[in-house]
């Protein structure tokens, strides 16, 4: 997110971005075999997947969610915020938090959407992100959670869908903490910046090609206040 970078490179690295959405709308993953509701009506995903800007917008359009906030989780409360948690050193990575009717969508579904608009493959690092704070992770509110996120890892490695090893870490949740308003709805207030018009509104695209029946048209936005956790 943080782009220093000649123009150039910044270039070829954008349409990295561009064929990465580009494969990946090519085929739709498989729905997970484990994936069970805890029958709540109201339930917490938080995962991590990149740049926040582009995940929040992506599970903004998912039919049964009804808010999405970007943050960091994994870490230390970040008392400097987002130029501390860019720093590496907070063990955060930039997250968000989702919050979903179970019977609408389930976290197995959510999972197969947060598979299909990033690498899991790539260690520290997506797209022109690199660092700890920019690695995919699944930090699991339930047991249930953790148990269909790690059978649907092996799921996946077993049916060979990706070219490397899947590097996504599932890990149990321990806080949340809100990003700066200025991050919230960041693409939907930005679509036409360099970075998200070629790096992320690919991934909203492709959520509407390959998973039609999740989609829907209006986002569900937040108008954030800073809030430490949850």
């Amino acid at each position: 997110m943080q782009i220093r970078i000649s123009a150039l490179i910044f270039s070829a690295v954008l349409l990295c971005g561009c064929a990465r959405a580009d494969e990946i709308a090519k085929h739709a993953l498989p729905s997970p075999v484990v994936d069970e509701s805890a029958g709540s009506t109201t339930e917490t995903a938080v995962f991590a997947g990149g740049c926040f800007w582009g995940m929040q917008g992506v599970f903004q359009h998912v039919k049964g969610v009804s808010a999405v906030v970007s943050g960091y989780s994994g870490g230390s409360k970040p008392e400097g915020g987002y130029e501390e948690v860019s720093t590496g050193t907070t063990g955060n990575a930039e997250s968000i938090r989702i919050i979903f009717d179970p019977h609408q969508v389930s976290f197995g579904q959510l999972l197969r959407v947060l598979f299909s608009v990033m690498d899991p493959t790539a260690l520290d690092y997506q797209g022109p992100d690199q660092g700890t704070q920019y690695r995919s992770a699944v930090f699991a509110t339930s047991l249930m959670q953790a148990k269909i996120a790690h059978a649907y890892i092996a799921q996946l490695t077993k049916a060979r869908r990706f070219g490397a090893p899947i590097v996504t870490e599932v890990t149990p949740f321990k806080a949340f903490f809100q990003a700066e308003d200025y991050h919230q709805d960041y693409l939907i207030h930005h679509p036409d910046q360099p970075y998200i018009a070629y790096n992320d509104l690919p991934k909203v695209a492709a959520l509407k090609s390959l998973y039609p029946m999740l989609w829907r048209e209006k986002p569900v936005m937040v108008f954030a206040s800073r809030k430490s956790e949850f």
